[in-house]
């Protein structure tokens, strides 16, 4: 089981402490959010858990950190200024605003489901008004205009039109890595195929965003470049889709849940060679089947664009450099065959919002208690779960067993995330544990006095067991090894 629709996730998330509507003493503010307690840890530990995966458990990634704010000639020739863009248009009578390929893909669908099959192409269908607004059922259009989606700002002291002091956030993580490929190169010391891996915030001013934390203006991103030569990006393209496909299922997503999208031509960006979506089920509530799926992480062949456009040396056809503001060549020189070139570069890209959305719904779990009483269970991942161990006082009046368990909290905190909790009873307490994602409850009552004994309690099962405090550690460690 996982969860009928996000909305479901956002009641839990903010009862909870995953996510908080940001500024909300003000009103809030559209599609911003604050990662709570264990929203927070929950981030954390997806972020260690793909960095493990793609930087310690392999020999050919390196790590990077570049800035949020670049040079603006970096947005210049990776062509963002230029086409990092939306399509928009307004409804003439409401004022309302909306991305005109998302009216497109509607106003298709919406033919499809009266038989029509058709490719819809450009923005005819506007014009002629053969789509409704959806806000409020009127068919008057305005033109549609390209919207840049990079926030701008300045630096420094200057005013504020100065076009010398503009610079923007970086829509992206990626460009970070393109240039700064040759300082990589040559203080590692790699040869061909070796990626280069960053995780970072990245904003974009999106015209529609929504869902949740599926889709805002300020969002963290899991990147990686994997420069290879010309003529193997294909084979490396395949085994990177492969690869990513299995780390989803590794950390608790289920495949029934999951399904690859290749773009086809027309979606491809003007760099691609080849674009395949890990999509994912975020909206399993709509009718149509087509519509449950969204993209959850995307792995693209960018070919050589990004390493040439940043290089001082390609010309044109009459000899003009194609970007006479760069000062280095990004080209590699291959030792064994004395060819020099411009890697291929295969890049997976992820969201730490989207994989934290998307394991927070396939974890959703329900189960009714003895009492006919119906509990949520969050069925986290034990790697990605925000606490690991809950140690729980059966009665928090008694001094001696009080200070058992936090002396038992303090031995696990340093191998592994433990809590101690004492504010309720101990019904309420495994049922708030459960609803988090804690994936074992450790209770010290009055026997524990007697045995050195406690109880471990499995979320997934309700099953208990007696285990010495002694055994603890290596119980739990034992537990929460792949495969037990």
């Amino acid at each position: 089981m996982s969860a009928p629709n996000i909305d479901t996730i956002v009641s839990l998330a903010k009862r909870r402490g995953f996510v908080y509507p940001s500024s909300e003493i003000y009103g809030g503010l559209g599609s911003a959010w604050d990662y709570g307690q264990l929203g927070d840890e929950l981030c954390v530990n997806v972020r260690a858990a793909w960095w493990r995966w793609m930087v310690y458990e392999r020999d050919d990634i390196e790590g990077l950190d570049s800035s949020i704010i670049l040079n603006r000639l970096v947005w210049k020739y990776s062509g963002h200024e230029d086409t990092f863009s939306d399509p928009l248009v307004d409804c003439r009578e409401c004022q309302s605003r909306f991305r005109a390929d998302k009216l497109r893909e509607q106003y298709r669908q919406s033919k499809a489901k009266a038989g029509e099959y058709i490719l819809v192409m450009g923005w005819r269908f506007l014009e002629r008004g053969e789509l409704k607004c959806p806000n409020c059922g009127k068919a008057n259009w305005t033109g549609v205009r390209p919207f840049n989606l990079m926030f701008r700002t300045h630096v420094g002291a200057t005013a504020e039109d100065d076009a010398d002091a503009l610079v923007y956030l970086r829509p992206e993580t990626a460009q970070g890595i393109f240039i700064n490929f040759l300082n990589v190169l040559n203080t590692s010391r790699r040869k061909l195929p070796f990626g280069v891996a960053q995780i970072g915030k990245s904003f974009r001013n999106e015209v529609t965003p929504g869902n949740f934390i599926f889709r805002t203006r300020e969002f963290e991103q899991m990147e990686m470049e994997y420069f290879v030569r010309p003529g193997e990006d294909e084979q490396a393209h395949q085994e990177w889709i492969d690869a990513c496909r299995q780390w989803f299922l590794d950390i608790g997503i289920s495949a029934g849940n999951l399904r690859l999208y290749e773009q086809p031509k027309e979606e491809l960006a003007h760099y691609a060679k080849r674009t395949v979506d890990i999509q994912y089920r975020f909206f399993p509530e709509r009718e149509d089947e087509e519509r449950h799926w969204d993209e959850l992480m995307g792995i693209a062949n960018r070919t050589d664009f990004d390493l040439k456009t940043h290089s001082k040396k390609p010309e044109d056809a009459e000899g003009k450099r194609l970007n006479p503001d760069s000062t280095e060549d990004l080209s590699y020189f291959d030792e064994q065959t004395k060819q020099r070139f411009y890697p291929y570069v295969i890049e997976p890209a992820a969201g730490v919002n989207r994989t934290v959305l998307a394991l927070l719904m396939d974890a959703y779990s329900e189960k009714t208690n003895d009492k006919g009483e119906t509990r949520v269970i969050l069925k986290l991942h034990h790697s990605i779960a925000p606490i690991k161990v809950a140690v729980l006082p059966l009665a928090k009046n008694k001094p001696e067993i009080v200070g058992m368990a936090k002396a038992i909290k303090r031995s696990l905190q340093p191998i592994m995330r433990a809590v101690y909790d004492d504010t309720g009873g101990i019904g309420k307490l495994y049922a708030r544990q459960d609803e988090v994602g804690t994936p074992f409850c450790v209770t010290v009552d009055h026997q524990s006095l007697e045995d050195e004994a406690v109880t471990v309690r499995d979320r997934d099962t309700w099953a208990q067991e007696r285990v010495k405090v002694s055994e603890l550690p290596t119980y739990l460690l034992q537990r929460f090894s792949p495969g037990s």
